[in-house]
């Protein structure tokens, strides 16, 4: 059974959100909301767009195009999880923007596709084969051979290494935010439901906001909708 999640709902959790950002951000800037969807239903997506979510985030593949071809409102989708070659056609002409590239290999694929897309480079922030990502050192390359094959490169992304204290936590978000700043990149998609205080802080642009809005997810997301573009062995990043 899918659970019931009201626009008003919705919208006192998105303004309580948009409260702590408040807060912790430096003055005059902005940070976007993204709603992280994954595992609920088409009925919390129309529940956002009515209290005036305009950002979805995805992990899978079918999830995403299910839920947009159900929308009725113009509204942005991101793309959050795994870049699969052979799956970025069907996703091309429906993702605004794509947040986890973190190979060549896939910024080639993307750009057949759809050149000039949006994308952020995933940066790896923790260990282990769970975590996705270009390791830090490398993202200058990527982001140069990004550009040259024809993608819009408009900043990094990161995920919070999980079970680790907030102030090891804030420091790695301040290291992705340094080393964006090098490369003169003005968007840093950082910060989840348990986090994103911290990322804030140190510069976010954008938070990726899921049980924060919708409470716990009723059901995990198909394993059939796999990753986009997981290389063999690797395994999707999931917890938003």
């Amino acid at each position: 059974m899918n659970t019931v999640v009201t626009a008003e709902q919705v919208a006192g959790r998105l303004q309580g959100v948009k409260a702590r950002i408040a807060r912790v951000a430096a003055p005059g800037s902005e940070v976007k909301v993204v709603a992280v969807t994954k595992g609920f239903g088409e009925d919390v997506v129309a529940s956002a767009i009515a209290a005036g979510v305009e950002d979805f985030g995805e992990n899978y593949a079918d999830e995403l195009l299910a839920k947009a071809s159900a929308a009725r409102a113009q509204v942005r989708w991101h793309f959050l999880g795994a870049l699969q070659r052979n799956k970025i056609a069907r996703l091309a002409p429906t993702v605004y923007m794509w947040h986890s590239l973190d190979s060549e290999a896939a910024a080639g694929a993307l750009s057949r596709r759809r050149p000039g897309a949006p994308v952020l480079v995933q940066v790896k922030v923790a260990g282990g084969a769970e975590r996705r990502g270009a390791p830090a050192e490398r993202v200058p390359e990527l982001v140069r051979f990004a550009r040259d094959a024809g993608l819009e490169v408009r900043g990094l992304m990161a995920v919070g290494p999980a079970g680790t204290s907030p102030g090891q936590v804030r420091s790695r978000f301040r290291e992705v935010a340094a080393l964006a700043r090098s490369l003169r990149l003005g968007e840093l998609s950082m910060g989840m439901s348990d986090d994103f205080e911290l990322a804030v802080a140190e510069g976010a642009t954008i938070v990726r906001l899921g049980r924060v809005l919708f409470g716990p997810r009723p059901r995990q997301a198909p394993a059939t909708n796999g990753p986009l573009y997981a290389p063999e062995g690797s395994r999707a990043t999931l917890g938003l």
